[in-house]
This record gives C-alpha cells, structure tokens and sequence, in this order.
C-alpha cells in the first residue's frame, strides 16, 4: 500500500456489496479475505485507476455500515460513460433515486443513488469539456470558483 486516500466501507453483506460494485458500477474485484465465519475482513477494488476496500461489518469492534447509523454523510464520486445507464441499471438492481440524471453546471450529466448497501453515489460522465471562464459564467453569482489546477 503506496501513499494516497482510498476509500474503506462497511457493508452489512460485503458479497452482495461486492457483486454491485463489479456487476453495475464497473469495479474489478483484486482481493478478498474471507474469515472462517465467513465474513470479509477485507476487499479490494479497482473503478478505473482508484482502489475502492470494503469489509463486512465487525459490530464486536464497533465496524458498521450505514445502515446501522440511520443512512451515511459521506458521498462516493464516480464518473463512467454513460451516466443515464448506470444508473438505470443500478436502480434495476436494488439501488434508490435521490436525484435524477440531469445536466450539470460544468458540463457533466450527474446523479445520486444510494447503492443497496446504504452508500450514497454521485455517478456522472462528461458531457463537454468547460474551461474555467465558461465554467465561472455558467455558476454566476451563485459561488466564487478558485481553481488552483496547473
């Protein structure tokens, strides 16, 4: 493990968790560490470059999922293809609408779904490149964008 974030979840079913992520949202499974009662331990996956772990719940040292917390603060952000599709196809397999695919501000097609695991997504895929002036005209008075990026 090399320096950088990567993103570690509970899930009340990591399996099924697991067969989401690969299934629907394009994760390639690398690693798996399966205990003798059956639970994950740990996971590891890869969406695109960036690695995503995840592991069952562990409630005996006080490792649970969203759905034991009443829902989850933190947001996942994960840019595909084709964003309509993946969420369609999320939908169809369990996940649910918090905000439908719409046309964003800087020039992506975005929106939120909440995996059957109790993790909230922001899905989107690039509609048009904006560069930092079109993007500053389009959000108006609305916020004071810095961009920092070289």
């Amino acid at each position: 493990m090399g320096q950088g974030l990567v993103p570690y979840l509970c899930c009340a079913d990591a399996a099924s968790a697991i067969a989401f992520y690969t299934s629907v949202l394009g994760a390639v499974e690398t690693q798996r560490w399966t205990a003798d009662d059956g639970r994950i331990g740990h996971a590891e996956l890869i969406f695109g470059d960036e690695p995503l772990y995840l592991a069952d719940e562990h409630p005996e040292i006080g490792v649970r999922g969203p759905h034991a917390h009443g829902g989850t603060p933190v947001s996942l952000v994960l840019g595909v293809p084709d964003a309509d599709a993946t969420v369609a196809e999320a939908l169809r397999a369990g996940a649910t609408l918090e905000r439908p695919v719409t046309a964003q501000d800087d020039g992506t097609r975005a929106g939120w779904i909440v995996d059957p695991s109790g993790h909230r997504w922001n899905v989107h895929s690039l509609a048009e490149e904006l560069p930092p002036d079109r993007l500053r005209d389009r959000v108006g008075d609305r916020y004071d964008i810095t961009d920092n990026r070289p």
